[in-house]
């Protein structure tokens, strides 16, 4: 009964959403907007700077600005130079509107533009901008039950175990085993990104479909055992998903499980992808699977422009030379490895991803992980994922091979829903209940989280 109380006392929930950092911020207010910290009203083109620990505005200095509009139904903001995609291969910055109150402080040597609304104005951009907004209703309202789940989740355990902040794990000479999780942010709920949920404002279309789905779900949540539960999903899981404690703190839960992503009533545990030999095969393989599709018209429907550079999600392969390896581990992990021998793997989860790699070079080696510690490492930006497979090219002198090919399977973490797999069952007319059900294994749909929203 005490789980149900604490559901329902999420209802009306205002939340805090980190927007865009930097030494100087340019904005726009669209209509009039009271600051509160010295009871004027603004409107048009404004710009703050960061001084000495201070918010430098309107030649006055403050800890903290603000700005609620006068009429919330139809003032808004814009927000200029906003990156997305920050460190993926897609990175960009636009300008970026939003509804609700503007919120800047200082964190550290800048400036933090914060988004404060309602939890369902929220999670109608959520759905939004995490994929394109005509995709079926179906798959749009299990979006909207765990964007929501994950979204209450996460407040809640911030409550009961405070915020921590930075990546989480340990480190030494030998290994470096690290995750990253939402506990980075400290004095906001959540980020507008990928590293929490994408949250672009009303920048994008927010269509009557969104709406209908928002609407539709209107206080659902996923529950198990009475728990929100904290709803992970990824783009594509490349066949199979993965453990909540392969990827982030050591603490498993039994709807975060391992799922074959297809149609066949295939024992889960029928398929070892902790075993090399089993792994190799499979991501060379392309089996079938719900996320297993080159369905123009289902990818278009989920997926951004920027998000379809590259149709080579399912399984993908990446090439390196011998300079270009070496070069981009010692950027990207601050070690100087020297030459890289070898890629070996030390441990795989149930997806076939790797939870840890060991570096080998010519001046030292070094075990790594979790995946996206390991993807950071191996890529400009991030690989696809960590489920893949080393080959070497062209030995040369002292074994030392010229190349490197990666072969790898899947878009993401691989953790909870798989969005192209969810999305190609929407499409075979599975219900929302039906999607989810495959998905987080010990589940139900929820609908005591609270009607007045």
């Amino acid at each position: 009964m005490r789980e149900e109380t604490n559901i329902k006392s999420l209802g009306n929930k205002i939340i805090s959403v980190g927007i865009l950092s930097g030494a100087e911020i340019e904005f726009s207010l669209n209509g009039n907007f009271k600051l509160i910290t010295n009871n004027g009203t603004y409107s048009g083109k404004q710009k703050i700077y960061f001084d000495n620990c201070k918010i430098k505005f309107d030649n006055s200095n403050f800890d903290e600005l603000l700005f609620v509009p006068v009429n919330m139904d139809s003032a808004y903001f814009d927000l200029f130079d906003v990156t997305i995609g920050k460190n993926f291969h897609w990175e960009q910055k636009e300008n970026q509107r939003f509804t609700g109150t503007l919120k800047i402080i200082t964190e550290g040597d800048a400036l933090t533009a914060i988004n404060i609304l309602p939890v369902e104005d929220y999670l109608t951009s959520v759905i939004s901008s995490e994929m394109n907004a005509t995709s079926s209703p179906e798959f749009l309202k299990a979006h909207a039950v765990i964007s929501r789940s994950w979204l209450l989740a996460q407040i809640q355990k911030a409550k009961k175990k405070g915020k921590s902040g930075n990546s989480q794990g340990a480190q030494s000479y030998e290994e470096r085993i690290c995750w990253y999780d939402r506990e980075d942010h400290l004095r906001y709920d959540v980020c507008a990104d990928d590293h929490c949920q994408r949250y672009q404002g009303i920048t994008r279309a927010n269509t009557q479909a969104v709406r209908e789905a928002i609407e539709a779900t209107r206080g659902e949540v996923l529950t198990c055992n009475g728990k929100i539960c904290d709803a992970r999903f990824s783009k594509s899981c490349g066949g199979v998903s993965e453990l909540f404690e392969n990827c982030w703190e050591n603490k498993p839960y039994s709807y975060l499980t391992k799922v074959i992503d297809n149609q066949s009533e295939q024992d889960e545990n029928a398929l070892d992808l902790t075993n090399e030999a089993n792994a190799e095969k499979w991501i060379r393989s392309s089996p079938e699977s719900f996320c297993n599709t080159t369905d123009e018209k289902i990818l278009s429907q989920i997926l951004n422009s920027y998000d379809r550079e590259t149709s080579d999600f399912y399984r993908w392969k990446v090439e390196y030379s011998q300079r270009e390896l070496a070069a981009l581990i010692h950027q990207r992990s601050g070690v100087d490895f020297g030459d890289i021998i070898d890629l070996v793997p030390v441990e795989r989860g149930v997806s076939g991803r790797l939870v840890k790699l060991k570096i080998v070079g010519t001046l030292r080696s070094m075990i790594i992980g979790k995946e996206l510690e390991i993807r950071k490492t191996l890529s400009q930006s991030h690989l696809y994922s960590s489920a893949f497979i080393v080959e070497k090219g062209d030995i040369g002198k002292e074994n030392i091979p010229e190349k490197f090919l990666l072969t790898g399977a899947g878009w993401g973490h691989g953790v909870g829903l798989c969005q192209i797999g969810a999305a190609v069952m929407a499409e075979q007319k599975r219900s929302y209940k039906e999607i989810l059900a495959h998905y987080y294994k010990n589940t139900e749909v929820s609908e005591n989280y609270g009607d007045n929203l």
